[in-house]
């Protein structure tokens, strides 16, 4: 079995089968980030309510290999499988709900992604999404997934006949945004091991969320952020 540290964000059928080797990701993933990280407010006044942003200007929003420099493939996406998800260990994360375990439906419909390689490794990998709603929708949604996360350091997920554990460990996140979480992932199945980062950042009507090899979400997130603010 081998890994790949980009990881659909959420826990979804997505990130799962993206662990266990299977062809997952996704263009339009429905899932945020799964965070044992509680949120914590920036200084500032909260943006100015507006129209939410169209999936389509959430897209020209997104990191390019232009902004990321040179040794960075994107990722083509491919065809998503959806196997049964089970969560065990974790009541909270279970009670989510289907929609939420599969990431077949949530409350942010509109929403983008892209997914990179760097220097052709499968092993370095970081991807971003961004959804827009009403900052209070943006805030509760993904709040609730993470207070989920917080009741449970470690538990499993098993997709067909994968079982995966799942470690789960709070991050300082950056000073960015209004509201912004951060946490270390531990995956291990079939005897091999991967760590990923999810940093999620809200800035008004936005939620960026950057995921995959550690050293590069710490590298890419305030240029993420930057660019998803940007007015178009």
């Amino acid at each position: 079995m081998r890994f790949s540290t980009t990881t659909a964000l959420g826990l979804s059928v997505l990130t799962v089968l993206t662990l266990a080797g299977c062809s997952t990701s996704a263009q339009s993933a429905d899932g945020p980030a799964a965070s044992s990280a509680a949120p914590s407010h920036g200084g500032g006044n909260e943006a100015k309510a507006s129209a939410p942003l169209s999936s389509t200007e959430l897209g020209k929003r997104l990191l390019d290999n232009g902004d990321l420099g040179e040794g960075y493939t994107r990722k083509a996406d491919a065809a998503v499988r959806h196997d049964d998800v089970s969560v065990i260990g974790c009541p909270a994360v279970a009670k989510l709900g289907g929609d939420t375990a599969t990431g077949s439906s949530l409350s942010f419909p509109r929403k983008a992604k892209a997914s990179f390689a760097y220097a052709g490794s499968s092993s370095s990998e970081v991807s971003e999404e961004l959804y827009s709603d009403s900052a209070t929708k943006l805030s509760t949604g993904i709040g609730e997934i993470f207070d989920a996360m917080v009741s449970c350091s470690s538990y499993q997920v098993t997709s067909g006949s994968s079982v995966i554990d799942i470690d789960a460990r709070k991050t300082t996140a950056p000073n960015l945004g209004d509201e912004r979480w951060s946490q270390l992932l531990t995956y291990s199945a079939g005897g091999q091991r991967s760590v990923v980062k999810q940093t999620a950042i809200r800035t008004g009507n936005v939620l960026l969320i950057v995921s995959g090899s550690p050293a590069l979400v710490d590298t890419h997130v305030a240029k993420a952020l930057h660019k998803a603010q940007a007015a178009r």
